[in-house]
């Protein structure tokens, strides 16, 4: 899960490739319903290229959400959806090393509409020791897996590798470990067949944060195809889209133009809860080379960033995404 959220009261405003160019998705367009059923597991043919065409953008925007429980029980995306009035078409959740491949959340994410989006968090070991092959065997397990399922889901490793908060950051792992680790990871997935995986690179937002160059974190444009960033609306920060993310996209276009997905945020309860939530979308929708946003959906370490349970954050999302032109992940 993630880091303390200590840290983002201090103003934390606060996923190649196998997978290479063409191809749109079409809009899913505003006229969608929230769905109210649980949908089957059960998977129909999907085509082998549609991941690659995913990765490369789509027509539309993502409307995603990491919650409790999601997306095996889809529970929280259906109440969600219900609280906004449209339906989300990326499900996030958090996955601790070592654990296998839920393939049956994807299908049901997938079911639901919603691309898999995956925070593999390396917990339990060192990114030093995975870049030298001691996780091998369990990633090479993992890749088949995901392979067999043989939907497109967006993987994270080492989400925001640039903050001291997690043991596979500035702490304790170094940019060229991290690197290794990344093309390792991803080398052992294509030699498993697994082209069907979008590869999202998640650092945190570089400001108020201490400035930890993002360049040499950077695994190279044929390992990535999304570029992730968390970041929050949180009180002691900037309030606008701009002031929380435009800095860290600065730095990042210095380097690579991969798209970007905001992969983590939420807005802090307060006074300018109302327009950080209406930047946030606005930010998401105009901002080019943006594909979207995946809301943190938690109450966590004494912080509420849900949706569905503050009123004002919930209107003012609604009104602002009414008429936001959705991505369509089936095509």
């Amino acid at each position: 899960m993630p880091r303390v959220l200590a840290g983002l009261l201090l103003g934390l405003a606060l996923a190649g490739c196998s997978l290479s160019a063409p191809g749109q998705a079409d809009s899913g367009g505003s006229a969608k319903s929230p769905r109210t059923a649980q949908p089957s597991t059960r998977v129909s043919g999907v085509s082998p290229n549609l991941a690659r065409e995913l990765a490369a953008g789509v027509r539309g925007k993502f409307l995603g959400i990491e919650a409790p429980g999601e997306p095996e029980s889809l529970t929280p995306l259906i109440a969600i959806a219900a609280s906004i009035g449209r339906q989300p078409n990326l499900a996030g959740q958090y996955v601790p090393w070592g654990s296998g491949f839920d393939a049956a959340g994807a299908a049901a994410a997938w079911n639901y509409g919603a691309l898999y989006y995956m925070a593999w968090e390396p917990f339990g070991t060192s990114v030093g020791a995975i870049a030298d092959g001691a996780s091998d065997a369990y990633i090479r397990g993992f890749a088949r897996a995901v392979r067999t399922l043989g939907l497109p889901v967006a993987i994270s490793f080492g989400h925001e590798m640039n903050g001291n908060w997690y043991p596979w950051g500035t702490q304790q792992t170094t940019p060229a470990e991290f690197v290794a680790a990344w093309r390792h990871i991803h080398d052992l997935f294509a030699e498993a067949g697994a082209t069907n995986v979008i590869w999202v690179w998640n650092p945190n937002i570089i400001n108020p944060m201490p400035q930890v160059a993002l360049s040499p974190y950077w695994p190279g444009d044929s390992y990535v195809n999304w570029v992730g960033l968390t970041g929050y609306f949180a009180l002691t920060g900037p309030q606008t889209f701009d002031g929380v993310f435009g800095p860290t996209m600065l730095e990042i276009r210095k380097f690579t133009a991969r798209p970007f997905i905001i992969a983590e945020t939420a807005v802090e309860s307060g006074p300018d809860e109302g327009p950080a939530t209406l930047s946030l979308v606005e930010g998401a929708t105009h901002t080019p080379g943006v594909l979207g946003f995946i809301w943190f959906d938690f109450d966590k370490n004494g912080v509420d960033w849900r949706i569905e349970s503050r009123p004002q954050v919930r209107a003012d999302l609604a009104t602002a995404i009414s008429t936001l032109t959705l991505a369509d992940v089936h095509q």
